[in-house]
This record gives structure tokens, sequence and C-alpha cells, in this order.
């Protein structure tokens, strides 16, 4: 089984509000992908208890059976739009593939 790790922190935004909003739709999205990619095994997207913090904003967890299902599921439609949404909104991101 393969895990997909990845930690984004967002852009700042004129108030936590518009933060809080757009952290919680790019939540939506992602657990949206479930029902989207067949090859994801299992998702989890947690969302740090704090608006206002130097650290990571959205951490998104992700498996997989093999490495080429992750491929698959990066060039995937359904992701490449989520893709852009997180992209738009984001200043950094970490990630973290490993077998398990």
């Amino acid at each position: 089984m393969i895990n997909h790790t990845v930690l984004f922190k967002l852009k700042e935004f004129v108030s936590e509000d518009q933060k809080g909003a757009i952290r919680s739709k790019i939540a939506h999205e992602l657990l949206a992908l479930k029902e989207k990619v067949e090859v994801l095994k299992y998702i989890q997207v947690g969302q740090n208890y704090e608006l206002n913090t130097s650290s990571f904003d959205i951490c998104l967890v992700t498996h997989f059976e093999t490495f080429n299902d992750l491929d698959i599921y990066r060039v995937h439609p359904d992701h490449l739009i989520v893709f852009e949404l997180i992209k738009a909104n984001t200043v950094n991101r970490a990630v973290v593939d490993f077998e398990f």
C-alpha cells in the first residue's frame, strides 16, 4: 500500500473568514475525489485548528495500492481540477510518499 501525504500552506487572505472558507472548500473538493477516482482507496483531510499560524493549514492523507495508481491519480482530470484550486490559493506544500 502507498501512503501519499501532502501539507498545504495557504496564501494570505484579507480576512480569517475568507481563509476559513477557502480551507473548507479545498477540504470538501479533496474529499469528493473519493467518489471520482477509482484508484483512490482512502482519503483523509485535516485542517489545522488555528487559522493564523506559521505552520501548514491543510493535511491530505491518501492511500493507493501501487505507485502506478498514485501516478494515475496525479493526472486524473478530477484531481487536476482540485489541483488548480489548491495551486491558486497556496504558497507552499510538502509531500511524502512511502510504501507501508
